[in-house]
């Protein structure tokens, strides 16, 4: 891995507006932050600072699954892939949970031509969490603070000089940085970052909660009436499962376009819907909100993701726990999970 010192970020993105289109998170007028295209003066301007202090709303995701798209048209005669052809883009200043929720949907996806098509042109550039993040618990998911070298092209750190660490990360991340030059970084400077992403993780509250309950998630020992008493605060709005960075489900329906062909569109589909599992029958294995919620749950923690995918289907994001009406987000189950198992312990 090289390193290099960058006095502004500003720089590196002035670089890459030569090759990429660049993707930043951009606040809008109630100070929420957005993934957007940068306007040109955006992308010249040091807009890096404060990237760390929360996260956008939404997670990427969705430019590389979109949340509504066409997979092929028939005009009657034949087929059509309508596979997507983007131009290079990069997305600059990703955090450390949804880069490793990328490296997830990368493994999920992986043999998804549509997926891959904008995935292969893009670059990814993370940077570090000095800060936790409110409702975050990356750091017991594995997924942070600091951006892990597997899951980026380019990583950031800023230091206490205010000035930046530049880690290149992979070949497509050198690749992008020829012909601007940089001054090599001092080694101790790999140091000075490594103790200021321990410092991060020592201001996070106590998420042990955390820990306690996907332990019990993992004995399956969970009784019925727990997910029923859980699932009556379940609206099924899918806030959770659209924010969420890990989440994939999807349906597909068939459609008319404006000139008679026949399009078949891939939708963002969730497993907190009530038709999400009902069958040509009518028959619905998850007809009540509160299996559908233990289905989530369970999925996001089994042993059986963790053995497909490496890891939790869970990146500690803490979107869920931000955006869920009904308080049953991550910490909010969790603590329930214990309260619950501790009251069948008094029995």
């Amino acid at each position: 891995m090289q390193f290099y010192q960058l006095e502004s970020t500003a720089i590196l993105q002035q670089h890459l507006t030569h090759c990429y289109q660049i993707y930043q998170r951009i606040d809008d007028l109630e100070g929420d932050a957005h993934w957007q295209v940068a306007a040109t003066d955006q992308a010249t301007t040091d807009q890096a600072t404060s990237i760390n202090e929360r996260l956008p709303i939404s997670s990427p995701k969705g430019l590389f699954f979109g949340d509504r798209e066409n997979l092929f048209s028939f005009d009657g005669t034949a087929f059509r892939e309508t596979i997507p052809a983007p131009a290079p883009f990069a997305l600059f200043g990703v955090q450390s949970c949804d880069l490793t929720a990328i490296a997830y949907q990368d493994n999920f996806f992986v043999d998804d031509p549509y997926y891959q098509a904008r995935r292969q042109q893009a670059l990814l550039i993370g940077i570090d969490c000095l800060n936790p993040c409110e409702h975050g618990f990356c750091h017991r998911v594995d997924a942070g603070p600091g951006v892990a070298a597997e899951c980026a092209d380019i990583i950031l750190h800023r230091q206490p000089s205010g000035n930046w660490l530049l880690l290149v990360s992979s070949d497509k991340g050198e690749e992008a940085l020829q012909g601007l030059t940089l001054p090599a970084a001092d080694s101790n400077a790999l140091t000075e970052r490594k103790n200021q992403l321990d410092h991060c993780v020592q201001q996070f509250d106590d998420s042990q909660t955390i820990d306690q309950g996907i332990e019990i998630l993992l004995t399956q020992n969970i009784d019925e009436e727990f997910w029923q008493q859980a699932g009556i605060q379940c609206l099924s709005c899918s806030g959770c499962t659209s924010l969420c960075p890990t989440c994939s489900c999807y349906g597909t329906q068939d459609l008319a376009d404006d000139e008679g062909n026949i399009v078949q569109q891939r939708f963002w589909d969730s497993c907190l819907y009530e038709s999400f599992q009902r069958e040509a029958s009518q028959h619905n294995p998850s007809a009540q909100a509160g299996a559908r919620l233990q289905r989530f749950w369970t999925h996001k923690f089994s042993p059986q993701t963790t053995a497909q995918f490496g890891r939790h289907g869970c990146v500690g994001c803490g979107r869920c726990e931000q955006t869920c009406p009904g308080v049953i987000g991550a910490h909010s189950i969790m603590k329930r999970l214990i309260a619950h198992q501790e009251s069948r312990k008094l029995c």
